[in-house]
């Protein structure tokens, strides 16, 4: 059993730590600030729940999420697996991931399936562990990442092969930007009662300083617009947003991620 343990860091960033329940053996997932992963293990080990780093995956290039790579690996004499896109320009790498693949990480017992999910960057890609899909900025819960590089085509095929994963799939984004999402959602698919439903639990969550994420495939498909491009209520909000007639399906996806831009 696959144990996740989010570490929060700058404003709003989320670096996920994972291990085997019954291992003390951790990889953490787009370390962007070493001083918070070492200050988590340092308060873990004073618990008495002492875990030893061995490894990182990265999904993409940006900053926030590759910052702490230099400092961890100094931490940890250089020892430290890093996995993460050939397609990127990113430094420190000892594993690079060429295309979409299975791996065998030691240490974990289940395979991680590689998913090439081009849209935010052009080489962004996310880790399926059992029922954990770590996925950067690509899927966020109740949006999606913003197209620095790639097309709206490229991210809804992205998104397309995430949401058809198993629906209780766990959604590990990177960011806590549940509740702004779901304000856009809402302008865009208002009489969506799921919708409504899950923007009033995530407001509760917040006053309580309780995090949003993990969300699920299933919670996404069922309120998140940017999987649901094809709905008749959403292309009707971007008709009349845009003041164009019949959208395609990519138009709608398109003319979605452009409103949110501005929203």
């Amino acid at each position: 059993m696959l144990s996740v343990i989010s570490i929060p860091a700058f404003n709003d960033n989320y670096i996920w730590l994972f291990h085997q329940a019954d291992s003390n053996k951790a990889y953490v997932v787009d370390p962007g600030c070493a001083k918070s992963v070492l200050a988590y293990l340092e308060n873990a080990k004073a618990e008495g729940k002492e875990l030893e780093l061995v490894g990182i995956l990265i999904t993409h290039h940006h900053a926030d999420h590759t910052g702490g790579i230099e400092a961890l690996q100094l931490a940890y004499q250089q020892k430290l697996a890093v996995y993460g896109p050939s397609k990127e320009n990113i430094t420190g790498l000892t594993q690079l991931i060429e295309h979409e693949q299975t791996l065998s990480l030691p240490f974990i017992d289940s395979p991680v399936k590689v998913i090439e999910v081009p849209g935010h960057t052009l080489g962004h890609i996310a880790f399926h562990i059992d029922s954990a899909l770590f996925c950067g900025d690509t899927l966020f819960s109740g949006g999606c990442g913003r197209l620095f590089e790639g097309t709206a085509e490229q991210m809804s095929a992205s998104l397309a092969k995430l949401s058809s994963l198993d629906k209780d799939t766990k959604v590990y984004c990177a960011h806590e930007y549940t509740q702004a999402n779901l304000a856009f959602a809402i302008a865009v698919e208002p009489n969506n009662s799921e919708l409504q439903q899950y923007q009033q639990s995530v407001q509760h969550a917040r006053l309580n300083n309780i995090s949003t994420i993990p969300s699920t495939i299933a919670t996404e498909l069922a309120i998140n617009p940017f999987l649901r491009n094809n709905c008749t209520e959403i292309k009707q909000s971007i008709s009349s947003h845009f003041n164009v007639s019949n959208p395609t399906d990519i138009q709608t996806f398109s003319l979605l991620r452009e409103w949110k831009n501005n929203f």
